[in-house]
């Protein structure tokens, strides 16, 4: 790059928005594929790692962004768990949103929520995986899904040649419950009325009774009042009652105390409002499956449960049981009845089938307490059948990715690995997409602040990571020539090193390597996704070309 004739300018603003330090020119390369370069000051030069769940404790990131532009994406109709339960097509997906990942634990990984950091969208060659229960995924050749063997694979692959890597087979199974349940149409009358069935039956106060006052005939008093602890079921109740044209105000029953929470409710005191509602809930000559879904998440709202793998409805109605089952297995849930024993004849009715089936009640009948839908902590294991049947190409595709804070999602219904840099982007007000790619933050002054804080008395010699982050030998690093003086630091304070790069650059500084590992541990890796020349073309398409590696 002949970077001398570029353009530069000095900067009015001295900082960059979400970056509080010093910036000291900024300069367009058209040459280097029109990127923009920021040249900055930094305060710092070395990063805490928060937690203790990677091998090191301390990393250096002289750039932010990178040029190599590698892209691993999925298709924009792929539906992403979300942590209410519920499940969304990726290219909806918005930062800070709340999704489920996973969290290793001892035996299994385990369902955990977390944050969406970074959004984006690409266009590029996909392939369609289709899953033995009839799960489809589009994504990239180079995206990765994690197998119940315990492995991260690529979607296309090779076991010997240019391709050979960890990839999909039909020999694979991948884990998590597969494909959700289409979510049903909560705007369908028949839907509200048999979730206010299910709900007001199981939860509320509908009745009347005979009163005398003093001195005064006797009078029928009508009475309806739905109190809950979960408000999301008490104002879905209220916004269906109002098809009803029955506006009702919400109000405080019981204050919350030390050990309570407080229980809100709704009212009604009429006659024509008794008798609206009782002809609502009135059990149906026939019962369309639209009413069955709507009559199961009021019925789970009122008396339902789900914690620690077991779902549970309870009630000591036997009409409201009857009815639960014959909903159950017309929507082709498989269940088992549980007397109590108890003189009332309160009776469980157990869903079966482990997470998948629960995961299939929640999105295809949707109960309104997120609350009752939470899956943290549940173990990654499921019976659903999960190999994969076949691989196929589908040629040219919109596809989108996001960041998450565990590094994972849940992509229609399987566990799928997504980019972890990109969203650093977004904290100085750029985006994850192209920007990450085009304007690249360089800190200037990394080196001599590396070699002061090495320096200090309470430096341990810990191991230092270099491209955790963004690839520390991006092109930019061949004009900069900022590891040089880094690792010079590193070699004079006894301090391992621990490099990853997909540049062959690394090799100009195999010297001071050496001297590295004459006093400390020392080691280069260098990824090599693929050795494919149209693979690499189309997801890592400005890195130097994978053979130099």
């Amino acid at each position: 790059m002949r970077w001398e004739a570029q353009s530069t300018e000095r900067e009015a603003e001295r900082t960059l928005p979400g970056l509080d330090i010093e910036r000291v020119r900024t300069f367009d390369a058209p040459e280097a594929l029109g990127t923009r370069f920021h040249e900055v000051r930094a305060k710092s030069a070395l990063n805490k790692v928060p937690g203790n769940y990677l091998p090191f404790n301390w990393t250096v990131n002289a750039f932010r962004g990178c040029s190599h532009a590698c892209t691993y994406c999925s298709a924009g109709d792929t539906r992403v768990l979300l942590a209410n339960g519920q499940a969304k097509p990726i290219a909806e997906i918005e930062v800070g949103e709340e999704i489920y990942g996973t969290t290793r634990g001892e035996k299994y990984r385990r369902y955990t929520a977390t944050k969406v950091l970074a959004h984006w969208r690409t266009r590029q060659e996909a392939f369609r995986v289709t899953l033995e229960d009839g799960t489809e995924l589009v994504a990239s050749g180079d995206h990765r899904f994690w197998t119940r063997r315990g492995k991260w694979k690529h979607v296309i692959g090779a076991e010997c040649g240019a391709m050979r890597r960890p990839h999909l087979t039909t020999n694979d199974e991948l884990a998590g419950v597969g494909k959700f349940a289409e979510a049903p149409d909560t705007d369908a009358p028949v839907y509200r009325r048999g979730y206010l069935c299910g709900l007001i039956r199981g939860d509320a106060n509908l009745s009347f009774y005979d009163y005398t006052p003093p001195g005064r005939p006797e009078q029928r008093l009508h009475r309806f009042r739905l109190a809950l602890t979960d408000f999301e079921a008490l104002r879905r109740a209220r916004e269906y009652l109002a098809d009803l044209d029955l506006e009702s105000e919400e109000f405080v029953f019981a204050a919350a105390t030390a050990g309570r929470r407080e229980i809100r409710a709704i009212r009604h005191q009429s006659r024509m409002a008794y008798e609206a509602i009782t002809e609502t809930v009135a059990w149906p000559g026939r019962a369309p499956p639209g009413w069955c879904k709507g009559f199961l998440a009021g019925i789970f709202d009122a008396e339902g449960s789900y914690s620690c793998g077991v779902f549970r409805i309870a009630n000591c109605d036997r009409d409201i049981i009857d009815w639960t089952e014959w909903c159950l297995r017309r929507l082709g849930f498989s269940y088992v009845i549980e007397p109590t024993g108890k003189e009332n004849g309160l009776t469980h009715v157990r869903l079966t089938g482990g997470l998948k089936e629960a995961l299939r009640f929640f999105h295809l009948v949707d109960p309104a307490i997120t609350r009752k839908r939470s899956i943290e902590g549940v173990a990654l294991k499921s019976d659903a059948r999960l190999r994969v049947e076949s691989i196929e190409p589908v040629g040219e595709v919109e596809l989108f990715d996001i960041t998450t804070g565990t590094g994972d999602f849940i992509a229609n219904g399987v566990v799928s690995h997504n980019c972890f840099a990109r969203n650093t982007h977004t904290y100085l007000d750029l985006d994850a997409g192209r920007d990450f790619e085009r304007e690249i933050i360089v800190k200037v002054n990394v080196p001599e602040l590396l070699r002061a804080e090495l320096s200090r008395a309470r430096w341990k010699r810990e191991l230092v990571a270099f491209g955790t982050n963004t690839d520390p030998y991006q092109w930019a690093e061949g004009r900069y020539e900022l590891m040089p003086p880094m690792l010079q630091a590193l070699r004079d304070t006894r301090t391992p090193v621990s490099v990853l790069s997909k540049s062959p650059l690394p090799l100009r500084d195999l010297e001071l390597y050496k001297e590295i590992a004459e006093v400390a541990d020392a080691s280069v890796n260098f990824s090599v996704p693929t050795l494919e020349e149209k693979a690499w073309r189309e997801t890592e398409p400005h890195t130097p070309h994978p053979r130099k590696r």
